[in-house]
């Protein structure tokens, strides 16, 4: 979970300081502590100690205006930042799957099925995640035990929710939920390859992504298995 998002949230529990992030989201350009505060009817130190508050926890970026404002200086304006924030529980990645299956539209070869595309931009999705992460560990030449032990961080991070299980990993949950039910087919064969493709950036050759659906539990798993590649080939789910 993204503790810096669930503070985010947590902030505007305070009504106080939701009412000013409501009037910063709906200025139409950024306000002063002045003008917080009268809008919000409170006292403008009061507003600048929660303005600061949403600053801390990124829903608001603040900087020192153009205006002349108090006698000798310019005021401190706020404005929202930009910042996505999502919280969901348990996690989910529905980001990550319309970014593949926005980018299979767009690079669709005339000689592959649409189905056959989701699955090449998956696993290369998941090759490119794979690389940056072996890119940041420079971890060499990796076994099977280490390897686990990598995509179980990385995966940690992306909402899978990994346990380690002797010479697996068990992913315990499907950060593609609930569009998984609805297509297991297709969203199932996506995070396949995509699993599949991660354990190719990370060069780990001797564990293998493996279709095992289980209620309540993501479809694959990762298993130590030194007499196999990490594939399916894109062209073997149709």
């Amino acid at each position: 979970m993204d503790v810096r998002s669930v503070a985010a949230i947590a902030a505007l529990d305070d009504p106080v300081r939701a009412a000013l992030f409501a009037f910063v989201r709906d200025a139409s350009e950024p306000v002063s502590r002045e003008a917080a505060a009268e809008a919000v009817g409170i006292s403008r130190k009061l507003a600048a100690f929660h303005l600061d508050k949403l600053v801390a926890v990124g829903l608001v970026a603040s900087r020192i205006g153009t205006g002349s404002g108090r006698v000798g200086r310019a005021p401190r304006v706020y404005e929202l930042s930009g910042q996505d924030v999502q919280v969901c529980v348990p996690a989910r990645e529905h980001g990550t799957l319309a970014e593949i299956l926005l980018a299979a539209v767009l690079a669709e070869q005339p000689d592959e099925r649409a189905q056959q595309a989701v699955l090449r931009v998956a696993r290369d999705s998941g090759a490119r995640m794979g690389r940056e992460e072996r890119d940041r560990v420079r971890p060499g030449r990796i076994g099977a035990e280490r390897a686990l032990n990598l995509a179980t961080a990385l995966l940690e991070r992306h909402g899978f929710s990994p346990a380690r299980e002797a010479q697996q990993v068990v992913l315990r949950n499907c950060p593609f939920h609930p569009f998984a039910r609805t297509a297991p087919e297709l969203v199932c064969g996506l995070n396949h390859a995509f699993l599949a493709g991660v354990l190719d950036g990370l060069q780990a050759d001797t564990v293998a992504a493996v279709l095992a659906p289980c209620e309540g539990h993501c479809c694959v798993r990762l298993v130590a298995d030194p007499d196999r590649r990490t594939a399916p080939e894109v062209h073997a789910a149709t």
